[in-house]
């Protein structure tokens, strides 16, 4: 048998070349995403935690702004109330004193004239001789003085005249008259032009217009 020495062909390609794995190449680009991802990932948590830190921040603030603002409402209020409260006060403190003034000026010048009635009811020849003192005091000496007064003081007012007669050196020319129309305690003082008159009435008024001049009771 003839044997042939003729090489066949492969049936397939006979050269062999370096080929990419797919397989291994999609995993590291997976991996490299993943850790992008995951920068992203933690990037957005780092500004998501910023951004609440700054709206905190903020609403504090905000919180803050808004309870200066209420306290100074309040303060203010407050202050106008106790200036409004401060005013009424001041002014019923007025009011009080000016009705204690017309009050205890209507009881001053009640007890001053129940004092000077009580004076002339009660010592009557005393009005009387400080009313002639005040006469003498006003006329050259030795000028004649009549001195009226009601008929039931005549002695009283007799022996009081002795009585000044007797420490003064000068001659008192005073006659005393009884005259029915003045009551007990008032007395008319006369000289040559001049006069006194010693009236508990009058006296009243008198009191009462130096009262009002202190103590306005209106």
């Amino acid at each position: 048998m003839e044997m042939s020495s003729r090489v066949k062909p492969f049936a397939f390609d006979r050269v062999f070349a370096n080929q990419p794995v797919t397989g291994t190449n999609n995993v590291a680009e997976m991996q490299l995403e993943i850790e992008h991802l995951e920068l992203e990932i933690s990037r957005l948590r780092n500004e998501l935690e910023q951004g609440l830190n700054v709206a905190r921040a903020e609403a504090f603030q905000a919180g803050m702004d808004q309870a200066r603002a209420d306290r100074q409402s309040a303060l203010l209020a407050a202050t106008d109330a106790l200036q409004a409260s401060v005013e009424s006060l001041a002014g019923r403190l007025v009011e009080v004193e000016e009705n204690v003034a017309r009050e205890g000026a209507g009881i001053a010048l009640a007890a001053a004239s129940y004092l000077a009635a009580r004076e002339v009811r009660s010592l009557p020849a005393k009005a009387i001789g400080d009313a002639i003192g005040r006469a003498l005091s006003q006329v050259r000496r030795g000028q004649p003085i009549a001195v009226r007064v009601h008929p039931d003081l005549t002695a009283d007012i007799d022996q009081l005249i002795a009585d000044r007669q007797s420490t003064d050196r000068r001659r008192l020319n005073l006659s005393v008259i009884g005259d029915e129309s003045l009551i007990p305690g008032d007395a008319k003082l006369c000289w040559e032009n001049g006069g006194l008159v010693l009236d508990a009435n009058a006296r009243s008024m008198a009191i009462a217009r130096e009262m009002n001049a202190y103590f306005p009771t209106e």
